[in-house]
């Protein structure tokens, strides 16, 4: 069995561990379950791109935390959605 050694930073590698052992999984079985869907898929088995989502924009973060302090304060208005 061949040995793969990587280098990753060590925030980014408790973060992965985290969210592996949630799923039951340990990084040598996630590594793995992505190079079988590399080769399944003959590449990346997700879209590579630099685009961001628009949602975290700065712009739409600051509204957001203006939104959440309102809330906090207790000064949410009411609306209607009204669908035609």
């Amino acid at each position: 069995m061949a040995q793969v050694n990587i280098r990753i930073d060590d925030n980014l590698k408790v973060r992965a561990d985290n969210i592996f052992e949630e799923l039951g999984l340990n990084m040598t079985t996630a590594f793995t379950m992505f190079i079988r869907q590399t080769i399944r898929q003959g590449g990346i088995p997700f879209e590579v791109t630099t685009k961001t989502d628009p949602f975290y924009s700065a712009e739409n973060m600051k509204v957001l935390r203006k939104s959440i302090q309102k809330a906090e304060e207790g000064k949410l208005t009411a609306h209607e959605l009204i669908e035609e």
